[in-house]
């Protein structure tokens, strides 16, 4: 990923994004730097928090990337799968309705959530709903588009 312009956000910015991260996933976001990042071959941006990845924008929304999600796990947009289901969803599969053993019935289909697995509660990936949170937990079908997961670029992001 090749980094085309960074610069540091202004405190009105920072404001800004630290409420809609805040409305949208629960989360309060703590930091002393915070970086905007545009990238020449990527469909985001993003900010660095403390030198870290920690927001994306996708198109004008911002949402946390998976370090983000684990350096500050949200409360809101959280979909769990079940173990069988996180080699799959580690990979950047898409997720299909039997691996989900929860989901937040405030989703809307066309969100954006953060997918963690059950046992330890660590953000694995992050995707776009395809149904309501109520929606999300059944027999069949895929119900949540990948974005972005552990391992891909974006995780291994450094600069």
């Amino acid at each position: 990923m090749k980094v085309k312009s960074r610069h540091h956000l202004r405190s009105d910015e920072i404001d800004s994004l630290k409420a809609s991260i805040q409305g949208s996933l629960g989360v309060e976001l703590d930091g002393d730097a915070f970086e905007d990042v545009e990238l020449a071959d990527a469909d985001y941006d993003l900010v660095l928090v403390d030198g870290e990845p920690a927001v994306m924008y996708i198109g004008d929304e911002p949402f946390l990337t998976v370090k983000g999600a684990n350096l500050f796990p949200p409360t809101k947009r959280i979909v769990t799968v079940d173990s069988g289901a996180v080699s799959f969803v580690s990979s950047g599969a898409d997720v299909m309705r039997p691996g989900i053993t929860e989901a937040d019935e405030l989703i809307a289909s066309g969100d954006l959530v953060a997918i963690a697995e059950e046992t330890h509660g660590k953000v694995l990936a992050v995707g776009r709903a395809l149904e309501d949170g109520d929606d999300l937990v059944g027999d069949s079908g895929k119900v949540i588009e990948s974005i972005h997961h552990v391992g891909d670029d974006l995780f291994e992001f450094s600069v």
